[in-house]
């Protein structure tokens, strides 16, 4: 079991930025991957962006130069640092773990970019 807690979301003007947390309730060096999904109004969740335990990452196409996913073992808890944000960015923004072949998802947290 792997419980996730987000934080940092709210409300920011086009090309401004926010940083997302998501701490997790067990190590998170045990955790295969985790990553940052998106998902808003009548559209399906989407992945944001992804890190391994190798530190491997990947983002999607709409956010790479703007994004970063970061992790800090010793806190537990993995970052998204984002910039330049535009209102295509407003979604509700979910944390997920893949351990053990389960995915295991935060509650969300909300990101409005005003234009």
């Amino acid at each position: 079991q792997v419980q996730l807690v987000e934080s940092g979301g709210g409300l920011v003007q086009a090309g401004g930025s926010l940083r997302l947390s998501c701490t997790a309730s067990r190590r998170i060096f045990s955790i295969n991957t985790m990553g940052w999904y998106r998902q808003a109004p009548g559209k399906q969740r989407e992945l944001v962006a992804s890190i391994t335990t190798g530190g491997s990452t990947n983002y999607a196409d709409f956010v790479k130069g703007r994004f970063t996913i970061s992790r800090d073992n010793a806190k537990n808890t993995v970052y998204l640092q984002m910039s330049s944000l535009k209102p295509e960015d407003t979604a509700v923004y979910y944390c997920n773990a893949y351990y053990y072949s389960k995915n295991y998802w935060g509650q969300g947290t909300q990101v409005t970019v005003s234009s």
